[in-house]
């Protein structure tokens, strides 16, 4: 199996969150759930102040809480890329695998009464595109790719401080600073 991931450059993401509106957009998402998130991080003081911004999404585990503890086994791991989804036939909506992941990437859809995450957007690459947050970004931050292949390129850092251990689950995620 190929596990996919991602790669945030967070040294050239300006925090302009197009890739956050571009993926509620694709996805239809109202007010409040959100897929890709970016968070803004402020450290220092005068005159050495600094900001930067992070853009996350599902970070595809290599041990996912969410689905370790999915009581009914609704959200798995695909076999052919190991990208975390969720089975609407098999969702009753408890929200157990959004209180398990420590990055909150699963949401709950009110109108649908289930739970919602990013697919990597499965349908867009099944046309042979990249996921809309990653052709969306203007910066180029992000990519989307094998997981050995990102980390042979970028390295292996895959937590910044303000993010959860990345000991718990081992995310699919390569950052550079």
């Amino acid at each position: 199996m190929v596990q996919m991931g991602f790669y945030i450059d967070v040294a050239k993401c300006i925090g302009c969150k197009t890739c956050t509106i571009a993926c509620k957009d694709k996805n239809d998402l109202e007010v409040g759930r959100n897929f890709r998130r970016v968070y803004d991080f402020e450290e220092g003081s005068f005159p050495k102040p600094s900001i930067y911004h992070l853009s996350i999404s599902c970070n595809h585990c290599k041990d996912p809480k969410c689905v370790k503890n999915c009581p009914t086994t609704a959200i798995h791991k695909r076999a052919e890329d190991g990208v975390v989804v969720i089975d609407h036939d098999k969702c009753v909506g408890c929200k157990y695998c959004e209180w398990n992941c420590p990055y909150g990437a699963p949401q709950f859809s009110e109108e649908l009464g289930k739970m919602t995450k990013c697919d990597t957007c499965l349908d867009l690459r099944e046309k042979g595109e990249d996921p809309v947050c990653v052709s969306s970004c203007i910066m180029r931050a992000i990519e989307f790719g094998p997981i050995d292949e990102l980390r042979a390129k970028y390295g292996t850092i895959n937590e910044v401080k303000g993010m959860p251990s990345a000991s718990i689950t081992q995310p699919n995620i390569v950052i550079h600073m």
